[in-house]
């Protein structure tokens, strides 16, 4: 814990700081080399400081390109004496976002390795692999510290596996969330040594989908050098990940205790292992993981789950044909019988997710969205009692008025069978896509199968009895049980991060929809129990008068989205930039300017709940979208306009003292119908945003950066993320356009934000005053930066 308060007391650790590239390297280097004087004969430590300048493309928030210059990385080499030909790679990062201590996102991470490294020194047992600690500097840029290490340091190449050490959240367990590609014995390691596993499949397929706006080093060691590894982050609390209130005060040491006995043991385990040296002769597809509530993780290749599986779905499809063939003569009835529960089940799914997410966009319309952010109870009793009751009010009018004076025990013997071959179905083709989390159809078919076929007695007898149904729930406790456990991992991670995911997704729609996937999961195999007991009025008038009172309460607004409570703060997140304007024309005149402060509300609620307490932003004027310049002529720090609805974008207008505006100076070339203009932009602050449209007519074709081939983002305009340590040069470059013969209005847009994270011009007067007049259960992130349009 000592390592973790050091370094959050250095503060904001933002790339090109003096708290970054100075004092935060600094401290790592003191204790580093007291490590090193204490460490044992059997080993030999190695450090060297690392700054990259170097460029790369990502298909990362809608695709873009970014170039950092000389970031900072302090990298340790921990080997035997006589030294090691493979190693295994532990990274973190040191730097954080702008205005948060950063003591989840990542510096616990990076305590974690420091005492990991001192435990290892101190060892008198010699490793067999070197284990190469990397702290980089630079990933909150977007992973530029990783890219310039695994892609130009000379330890790079001798890595054949690695851990990476992150965080969605603050605290709590560290979900092991990606692995591989492929290399199943990597998982295998953990599976064997870690102390408290909590690892998913579920959460991997999840993430790598890109559902999450989220991304980490694991991509970049993956992608550019092709090396396999663990990804691990903390998850619980995400509420506060990546603000103010992230601080080592709110990670407990257990959790700490966890990661650390966690790594450890993986790290040396891979440093001792024999199949670290020959790491690509395993690479043998991918593999199956889940923990069980902790305990322990179950772990095989994905083609012995393929293989599994589809038995499973066999026994199944076996089962169900053979009861509907049986007797002959009644076979096409049977399967009529058979077809019509399953049509009926699914009719009732679809009707329940249409219902609920008619009510989350009720909810949304009327500004009462998230609600459930402080009260996630409040998302239970709003659309979990609404899904509830909906599948029991579409299968009570089905038994009253479709299956009238049907026999109750046929009816709950055909509804069981109409469930087992749904998740069947579902099971074979999520095997059938590759997908490695169908081992949770795996579950949802072969224990409700063995637990039908253990007391199919039971099911044919009168009414359902004590003993049937205490016998139905032990034979259905460990999927019921599993899902249980992954809702909650599922909720843990999703909740939070709808605080965060733009205006543009209705989160309550989002949760909602999640909220009755799981209702009807946990629901499939007690869908017949509606058909065998009497009624269910009494079920059915409790969860709709649960409902209704909930949705009252709501709609009224006595849930506020967030908090500002001390201990569990849930807090809104709001940036703001006072931004400087200017548009040149042809010939370099500026022909617009403008200053103001830009608010962009974080969530789909924008800034409403925060104009009472500023009424005059009502008063400002909205500031149009600039059709004419890339990315509407606003100074995005990063291409995440399509999460955004313009209109929530306001700019209060003030004028203001403003940092001197960047020039960018180019000469051009023509060569044939191709212009070829090298760029060169003057050293600014730390973080840049060059935005480039070709004018009509016109095509970017080429340029210096990533590898030559321009990437445009989401709209069709090209943006550039520039980021750079301390002492960086002019950031020179240049880009290759197609040109029409007559290019009277200019072939290119080329506009620079410049952004002021840190120092004397982060923050004006203005923006100052606005700040401290905001509620305290807001986050506001704000700096300054200016804008400069150039047409060439």
């Amino acid at each position: 814990r000592g390592y973790l308060d050091n370094i959050t007391a250095i503060g904001p650790r933002t790339v090109g700081s003096p708290e970054n590239e100075v004092l935060a390297v600094n401290y790592l280097l003191e204790q580093i080399r007291g490590i090193e004087r204490e460490s044992t004969d059997a080993h030999k430590i190695s450090v060297d400081i690392q700054r990259p300048t170097g460029s790369f493309s990502i298909d990362f928030l809608g695709g873009f390109t970014s170039y950092y210059a000389n970031i900072t990385n302090v990298v340790v080499k921990l080997e035997p004496r006589n030294g090691a030909e493979h190693a295994v790679l532990s990274n973190c990062h040191f730097d954080s976002v702008p205005n948060t201590p950063g003591a989840s996102d990542d510096a616990v991470s990076c305590a974690v390795m420091l005492e990991i490294l001192n435990t290892l020194s101190k060892s008198s047992e010699s490793l067999q692999h070197a284990v190469i600690f990397l702290f980089n500097g630079a990933e909150e840029n977007i992973l530029q510290a990783s890219h310039g290490f695994i892609t130009q340091h000379e330890w790079a190449k001798s890595i054949r596996a690695f851990i990476n050490l992150e965080a969605a959240g603050v605290g709590g367990k560290e979900l092991v969330f990606q692995t591989g590609p492929e290399n199943p014995w990597l998982v295998q390691a953990y599976v064997v040594v870690a102390k408290h596993p909590f690892a998913s499949v579920v959460a991997q397929e999840i993430f790598q989908s890109g559902i999450i706006p989220a991304d980490t080093d694991f991509r970049i060691y993956r992608d550019f050098g092709n090396v396999p590894g663990i990804d691990l982050a903390f998850i619980e609390n995400g509420y506060i990940y990546h603000t103010e209130y992230d601080t080592s005060d709110r990670i407990l040491t257990d959790s700490i205790q966890r990661a650390g006995d966690n790594i450890l043991a993986v790290l040396k385990y891979l440093a001792t292992s024999e199949k670290l040296a020959k790491s690509f002769e395993y690479r043998h597809g991918n593999v199956v993981f889940f923990d069980i509530l902790g305990l322990f993780v179950l772990a095989y290749p994905a083609r012995v789950g393929t293989i599994m599986n589809y038995i499973t779905a066999a026994v199944a499809f076996f089962y169900l044909s053979k009861k509907v063939l049986q007797p002959k003569p009644r076979a096409v009835h049977n399967l009529k019988k058979l077809l019509t529960a399953f049509s009926l089940t699914l009719t009732s799914w679809m009707c329940t997710l249409v219902a609920v997410l008619m009510v989350a966009i009720f909810v949304s319309i009327i500004g009462r969205a998230l609600s459930w952010y402080t009260h996630f109870y409040v998302s239970v009793s709003l659309y979990g009692t609404a899904a509830a009751a909906k599948l029991i009010l579409v299968h009570m009018l089905a038994k009253k008025f479709f299956y009238k004076n049907v026999n109750e025990q046929y009816l709950g013997d055909v509804f069981f069978d109409a469930s087992l071959m749904i998740w069947s179905i579902a099971l074979a083709v999520m095997t059938q896509l590759g997908l490695c989390s169908a081992f949770i159809c795996t579950l949802w078919v072969a224990f409700p199968l063995l637990t039908k076929l253990m007391i199919h007695k039971e099911f044919s007898q009168k009414g359902a009895t004590i003993k049937f149904i205490v016998m139905y729930m032990l034979g259905m406790f460990v999927p019921y049980l599993y899902m249980l456990y992954l809702s909650w991992t599922v909720f843990e991670m999703f909740t939070p991060v709808m605080g965060r995911s733009g205006s543009e997704i209705p989160p309550d729609m989002v949760l909602a929809g999640f909220i009755v996937i799981f209702t009807m999961i946990l629901s499939s195999y007690f869908i017949n129990f509606i058909y065998l007991v009497k009624s269910t009025k009494t079920t059915l008038v409790t969860l709709t008068t649960v409902f209704v009172v909930t949705l009252i309460l709501v709609c009224s607004g006595i849930f506020f989205p967030y908090s500002s409570d001390a201990a569990n703060p849930k807090p809104k997140r709001v940036f703001l930039q006072h931004t400087s304007r200017r548009f040149h024309d042809l010939d370099g005149n500026v022909v617009k300017s403008d200053s103001g402060i830009w608010i962009n509300g974080f969530d789909y609620n924008g800034i409403s709940h925060i104009t009472p307490h500023v009424p005059e932003i009502n008063d400002t004027i909205r500031t149009p979208c600039e059709e004419q310049a890339p990315f509407c002529g606003l100074p995005w720090i990063l291409p995440v306009h399509f999460m955004f609805r313009f209109r929530m974008s306001r700019v209060v207008g003030l004028h203001r003292r403003k940092p001197a505006a960047l020039a960018i100076s180019h000469t051009s070339k023509i060569l044939r119908a191709k212009m070829w203009t090298p760029i060169s932009v003057p050293a600014g602050p730390s973080h840049m945003s060059l935005y480039v449209r070709p004018r009509a007519g016109s095509a970017l074709s080429r340029w210096s950066l990533g590898d030559g081939m321009p990437v445009a983002s989401l709209g069709g305009d090209y943006f550039v993320f520039y980021s750079r340590g301390l002492h960086a040069a002019p950031w020179h470059f240049w880009v290759e356009l197609t040109a029409p013969e007559k290019d009277s209005d200019g072939i290119v847009s080329l506009a620079i934000a410049a952004h002021y994270f840190f120092g004397e011009d982060q923050k004006s007067p203005q923006l100052y005053a606005l700040l401290e007049r905001f509620p305290n259960w807001t986050f506001s992130s704000g700096w300054s930066c200016t804008y400069d349009l150039f047409v060439f």
